[in-house]
């Protein structure tokens, strides 16, 4: 009788510590990432019984239909554009003013294998979405979804509704949009570590003291299909010339230089004479830059050092950055090549302006192994450019009534 209760009590013990073991497992990033995404996690994870919830499966339904019709209208088209138009890319691209769009980072410059995406958004967190209560769940999800409302319809973030949306609820910051993005990308978050640079722009992880002027950031180890490794670097920063000429910000970025660079949304401030510092770094340590007109102006770039091929069509800027009008980019776009999606600003496909400027070798001789057939065709008779009237507006913004 008592050997048989001490079997018994065995018994017990071991089925609880196998619960507790089931409760005290925590979902992996890759996992985690899914889920946000509305996509289905490992069959064995935490999350997974969590997909039976009918808010998680709304989630999903809408994140799917969303993300179809976005490949759809622009992220294949984009995809293809860049491999016609991109022979030769490096290895590191850069997106200043990114906010956490990695989506379209990937788009243009899906051969990169490292992405140095910044802005001033903070980097925020994910916690153990296991944890969470239902209720808090489910307004997780309706969270990230408002957070990606304006780029999932017109290409862009728009910078105020982000902040409020990033900084609502137990998930805030670029992270949780980051990881979507990562998992609708169809990529394999591997580890997710935080990371800091000093005035010197090394690198520290782990809780190491990077000093008072420190860099705050993430580094995500991801793979793509081939299984091949890549590093997504976000940072949360402030690129005027005060912030960063007092961080290592940019010395962190030289260390990966020269890249391929992508400006797009990026409320005219490399127009201003408070962005001179990191609009001469992207000058300088781009082999290209794609962007539209909100980024680099034209006449800061020298016709000795930079071959230009436009695409789309340049209507001037929308009434929210009136006085940023550039003759010089209207004339340059009277031989642009057509493009068959929007981007920017003027995110309607017939309103879209794009422009990929190519670096030109040291000699000044065409490094058209960066362009593959990017040739413009001639160029029609000059002709006054035609004065800015106006535009429409922004259109509301993206409704989420279910």
């Amino acid at each position: 009788m008592l050997h048989s209760l001490r079997i018994a009590t065995l018994a017990g013990v071991m089925l609880l510590t196998a619960v507790a073991t089931v409760n005290a497992q925590t979902a992996t990033v890759d996992d985690t990432a899914k889920f946000l995404a509305g996509m289905m996690p490992s069959a064995d994870s935490p999350l997974a019984p969590l997909t039976n919830d009918p808010a998680w499966q709304r989630h999903a339904k809408f994140f799917d239909s969303a993300f179809e019709k976005l490949e759809q209208r622009q992220i294949s088209r984009i995809r293809a554009w860049a491999d016609t138009n991109l022979a030769a890319p490096k290895p590191t691209m850069f997106y200043m003013f990114s906010g956490p769009d990695f989506l379209y980072a990937n788009a243009f410059h899906s051969k990169a294998s490292t992405y140095v995406l910044s802005a001033l958004e903070p980097v925020g967190s994910v916690p153990d979405l296991s944890r969470l209560s239902r209720g808090g769940i489910a307004s997780a999800l309706y969270n990230v979804e408002r957070s990606l409302g304006s780029i999932l319809s017109f290409s862009f973030f728009i910078t105020k509704q982000m902040k409020t949306d990033l900084q609502a609820g137990q998930i805030s910051g670029t992270l949780p949009i980051l990881y979507v993005f990562l998992a609708r990308s169809g990529m394999t978050v591997r580890s997710v570590s935080p990371i800091s640079l000093d005035d010197q722009g090394a690198a520290h992880f782990a809780g190491e003291n990077a000093g008072p002027n420190a860099v705050r950031g993430v580094r995500i180890i991801f793979a793509g299909s081939d299984g091949q490794e890549k590093t997504l670097y976000y940072f949360s920063t402030d690129l005027s010339n005060s912030g960063v000429k007092a961080s290592g910000f940019l010395k962190f970025c030289a260390t990966l230089a020269p890249a391929n660079s992508l400006i797009k949304s990026a409320s005219y401030l490399l127009h201003s004479g408070n962005f001179t510092t990191v609009r001469d770094f992207l000058l300088n340590n781009s082999a290209t830059i794609i962007q539209d007109d909100s980024g680099i102006p034209l006449g800061y770039y020298s016709t000795k050092k930079w071959r230009f091929f436009p695409f789309g069509r340049y209507l001037g800027p929308i009434d929210e950055f009136a006085g940023r009008y550039q003759d010089s980019y209207a004339a340059l776009f009277r031989r642009a090549q057509p493009i068959d999606f929007g981007i920017g600003y003027r995110w309607r496909t017939p309103e879209s302006n794009l422009l990929l400027s190519v670096r030109l070798a040291d000699d000044g001789s065409p490094a058209i192994d960066a362009a593959a057939s990017a040739a413009a065709p001639p160029a029609p008779p000059p002709r006054r450019p035609r004065a800015y009237i106006g535009s429409r507006p922004l259109p509301d913004f993206w409704p989420f009534s279910r």
